[in-house]
């Protein structure tokens, strides 16, 4: 078992345990790609066949949007907060 030198130096146990998390939300992220561009091609179609935003798809991309930030922020070591499923969905900011 290691020893911490002080609080703010990660351990390599931590780091590699980083490295799992990173791994699963890289995986993750991609596959918000993925139903992102599904999202985006229904919009569309919805788009042109009814004259406007379906409001649904709306509130689902701009809460996706948030928890790529999210996952972006911990991939880079910007942040340590694991986002979304160690935290809840993020909330679309009271679209409508």
């Amino acid at each position: 078992m290691e020893i911490k030198a002080s609080e703010d130096r990660p351990t390599t146990q931590d780091i590699w345990r980083r490295g799992l998390f990173m791994l699963l939300f890289f995986i993750a992220f991609w596959v918000g790609q993925t139903l992102l561009n599904l999202l985006a091609i229904v919009q569309f179609l919805w788009l042109l066949f009814a004259h406007e935003p379906n409001q649904f798809l709306v509130r689902l991309g701009s809460s996706l949007s948030i928890w790529f930030s999210e996952v972006a922020r911990f991939l880079s070591c910007v942040s340590e907060e694991k986002p979304f499923s160690w935290k809840p969905w993020p909330d679309a900011g009271g679209l409508r």
